[in-house]
Parts: C-alpha cells; structure tokens; sequence
C-alpha cells in the first residue's frame, strides 16, 4: 500500500481544516477547554478514537481529562497515574467516573502490570471490574495463560495482550499472543500497538485484518523512520500508512479503543497530540 508523500501531506493538511481546527486549539495558550469544531455526521466514521492517558503520564487526572476533551475525543484509555492501582474499590470507581461525569469512556485501563500468581492476576481483574471497565491491556508472562483463562471467565473482563516491539522477548509482535492464545477463551485477545508492531518488522494494518477476532484494544501512533529503534512522531509526519491502518480498522467495523498514544515531548505534549488528533480526524472525514 503506497504512503503519501511529504508533498501530499503538506497538502492534504492545508484543505483539512479540520486537523487546522484541532491543532490550533491545542497550541492555545487559554485555560479554556475547548472541541474539535463538529463536521456533518460522524467525523470518526464509526471508530471510538480516543486517547491512551498514559500520553500525559507527567500530569495529573484532572489535565488528563480537561486535555481530553481538548481535542475533541470522547474515549480513553485510563493508565495507572490516573486510577491508581493500589486504590479502594471506591477511589477506582470515582477515578473513572471523573472521566465519564466529563463526557469520556473509559473503554479499557493500562498497561496494567502483572506477574503469573494467581492472586496478582485477581487484582487486576477486581482493578477493572471496580472501574467499570470492559478490557485490561497488560503484558503477561505466558505462564499464566491459565490463570487468565480462569479469571477472564469469572469476570467476564476482556485481556488484550500488548506487543511491545523488538525488544520484547515475550510479545515482541501482534502475532506471538495471537498464537498462544488459540487454545484459550474468545476473551483473551490483543491490543495492537501499530509503532512498536512496526518495528518488529510487521504491517500493522496486515495484522489488524488477521488478527481482527480478536482484537480489543489499538495504540495508534506515527513512527520518525522505519529502524527498529524507530521514535515516535506526530501522526502524519511519519512513515506508517496511517490511512491504511484507519481503513482496516473499519473495514474490520472495530469496535474497541482507537487510542493516540503520544510518548514525545511528554513534558509538553499537547501541541503534537492536537495536531495528531487533527491528521487523525482529517483523513477520517476527508476519506468514505
């Protein structure tokens, strides 16, 4: 599948005034929250484009929602630094009613941590359920398979099992739990992570489709260069065929998190994720 050219991007960004809208926000230096301006009909065709709050891992709850809702997304993905995992089943539940009372659902949590004891595991689990939430996104280690057998049909709680690229010896590609998992329950599943699938040298929208079964959960982010030690960049400036991998997900009809992991400029991360968010939603609406 050929990727756009710089010459197209500068292009395609100049007639989206859609992505103009979004990132001028975000540079703004007001307090004030404020939204994407609304497009006729659905400007995410169908897709929960969210924000994975471990981007604004520097910050606080409170930022992490008001920055949200700043870009005009109305989903997450709710990292530990904003529910804490050693928290009551009370504090979980105002954790994550604090982004839903500011109009975000929360559709998954993490990555959560875990090792392969069975009461390690439960914890998790008991974290999710308490929230509210519908997935876990973790790393497990493949010995306790089992264990998360077990637990995900006591709580009837989705695991989506993240790659984590090259360096990762257990799960370093989509296609490493995508096999270990065969033999276990439907709830046991993915999170596609498209930079870190990239750098273990995978197509992320080829593992989209193949993996599509059972895939829960999606880190969408743009890569500087295609090495294996490959930087993440503004989506858009990159060289993933983000295009491509939005059209698999819909073709696909994905129905779980699309969200914007951003892990550049971390201390000052909002003009690059209101510019991605903006590249994001452009070529959603500007493409049928």
């Amino acid at each position: 599948m050929d990727r756009p050219t710089k010459t197209s991007r500068r292009q395609f960004l100049l007639q989206s005034a859609s992505a103009a809208a979004v990132a001028s926000l975000a540079v703004s230096a007001t307090s004030r929250t404020a939204s994407a301006a609304p497009l006729v009909g659905d400007p995410w065709r169908g897709l929960k484009v969210g924000m994975a709050t471990y981007s604004f891992i520097q910050f606080d709850r409170d930022y992490a929602i008001k920055a949200t809702n700043r870009v005009g997304v109305k989903y997450c993905s709710i990292k530990d630094k904003h529910m804490p995992r050693n928290s009551t089943a009370a504090e979980r539940k105002a954790a994550a009613d604090a982004f839903r009372n500011a109009g975000i659902t929360p559709l998954s949590c993490g990555n959560v941590g875990m090792n392969d004891k069975e009461a390690d595991i439960r914890s998790a689990f008991e974290y999710a359920r308490d929230a509210g939430i519908p997935v876990i996104v973790c790393s497990p280690t493949r010995a306790s398979l089992p264990i998360l057998d077990k637990c995900v049909k006591e709580f009837d709680i989705k695991l989506a099992i993240h790659n984590h690229g090259p360096e990762d010896k257990v799960w370093p590609s989509p296609y490493d739990p995508w096999k270990a998992i065969q033999d276990y329950d439907p709830r046991i599943g993915l999170c596609i992570d498209v930079g870190h699938t990239s750098r273990a040298g995978v197509d992320p929208a080829e593992a989209i489709n193949k993996c599509a079964a059972r895939l829960y959960d999606v880190h969408l982010k743009d890569l500087a260069d295609n090495s294996p030690k490959s930087k993440v960049i503004e989506v858009g400036r990159g060289i993933l065929d983000i295009q491509g991998i939005l059209a698999a997900l819909r073709a696909i009809n994905f129905q779980g998190h699309v969200g914007l992991e951003y892990e550049k400029d971390m201390k000052d991360p909002m003009p690059g994720i209101g510019e991605s968010i903006g590249f994001i939603r452009g070529l959603l609406s500007h493409h049928s």
